[in-house]
């Protein structure tokens, strides 16, 4: 069970001191919290893709990227990557290279998004968004398995004889979840291709996403990629939490009753008890948070939104402290205590190496004898008949 932070990387406003932080800020907010993740034992940090504001994560990779420098085992995640309206091709370059420079440490979320403008800014249409995603997926899933792909299809160019570069490391591509609130269509891509699926359970009522986590593990099972029980499945959550209720209550209700996500339409003490949103005390945290896996069956992911809503840094830091302290660890005993002894573990780089090679070396990627330089001909290096490699002109 892997335990951990993701963010969606908003720049609201602090409702007590009304100052808004500086996008600066919020970066180095983000990977402040994603080394304290690290330091406390947590599993994962992951954050979103958006490209207006009031959100600063329009490149997810490179703040990964940063912060997997600065980080010592912690995974890094999406939460999400926009299959909708990034091309494929640099999707598998950009989290192939994460991958390296990670050391393997990461994966990766896709779902379509919540913003309708964004289908406009990068050419496609929002009434296309579930075929996107789905014929974008297929695409990703070939580059990082082939070494050479030919290619067609309705959204893009063809591709004819197309290496993605870098290959994934060790030839393991990382691991994909698919995420989303209200899509049959994705929690069935999810189960044909034995990917992850994510529920955000948040903004809904509670155990809202039952049906759809539970229409994914029949998939999965129909698609033979083993029982429903060994589906994997994440959850997302938002948490607050002090030493005792009534002080969490207190510190967060102005940041909650005061966000323009919530307005005057909630109150915190009802949206808490009605909702996954967990308030109160690391006790009370570690109960609702059982409820999940009572509600959910066993599953291999849970992150919680802990910096939003223009909570200061000081107190996003308190969070993760409290959640790697005092959460966590009594939520490891309780869930294995409570799990089945047949459900899936949390796929990482080094179990899914281990699967596909069981202690074979790696295979090595075929290089593409058709990619040379293209100004001058040259390819890159091929053997000749003595046995020593030299460059070499293009057949023409």
């Amino acid at each position: 069970m892997q335990f951990g932070i993701f963010s969606v990387s908003d720049v609201t406003r602090n409702p007590l001191t009304g100052r808004t932080p500086s996008e600066a800020e919020r970066i180095d907010a983000a990977i402040q919290i994603a080394k304290k993740a690290d330091e406390v034992g947590l599993d994962v940090f992951a954050i979103g893709e958006h490209h207006n504001p009031p959100f600063f994560s329009s490149s997810p990779t490179t703040l990964l990227a940063s912060i997997a420098a600065q980080t010592k085992n912690i995974i890094l995640s999406t939460s999400t990557t926009l299959i909708t309206t990034n091309d494929p091709v640099r999707i598998a370059e950009e989290y192939a290279m994460l991958q390296h420079v990670s050391k393997g440490r990461m994966d990766l979320m896709l779902g379509r998004g919540n913003t309708v403008p964004v289908y406009p800014w990068f050419g496609q249409d929002i009434r296309n968004g579930v075929a996107l995603a789905l014929e974008h997926y297929n695409l990703l899933h070939k580059l990082w398995r082939e070494d050479v792909v030919d290619w067609e299809g309705k959204f893009r160019t063809p591709l004819l004889g197309f290496t993605s570069t870098p290959r994934p490391l060790d030839d393991v591509p990382p691991f994909v979840w698919h995420g989303s609130i209200r899509t049959p269509e994705i929690a069935e891509q999810a189960a044909y291709y034995g990917n992850g699926f994510f529920a955000n359970n948040v903004l809904a009522p509670n155990f809202h996403f039952v049906p759809l986590v539970n229409f994914y593990r029949e998939r999965f099972a129909h698609y033979g990629h083993g029982t429903k029980e060994q589906a994997i499945v994440g959850l997302g959550g938002h948490a607050f939490i002090s030493r005792n209720s009534q002080d969490a209550f207190n510190t967060f209700r102005p940041f909650f009753e005061g966000n323009p996500l919530y307005g005057n339409s909630y109150g915190l003490d009802d949206y808490a008890k009605g909702t996954p949103l967990s308030v109160g005390s690391p006790q009370q945290v570690i109960d609702k948070t059982l409820t999940f896996q009572d509600a959910f069956g066993d599953y291999q992911r849970q992150l919680w939104v802990v910096d939003a809503m223009g909570l200061p840094l000081e107190l996003a830091l308190e969070q993760v402290e409290l959640l790697g302290t005092e959460v966590v660890p009594v939520l490891r005993r309780e869930m294995a205590a409570r799990r089945s002894p047949t459900a899936a573990e949390a796929p990482t780089h080094q179990s899914l190496v281990a699967d596909k090679y069981s202690g074979v070396p790696a295979r090595q990627p075929t290089p593409n004898a058709n990619r040379g330089d293209n100004l001058t001909g040259a390819r890159p290096y091929q053997d000749t008949a003595d046995g020593v490699s030299a460059k070499l002109p293009l057949v023409g």
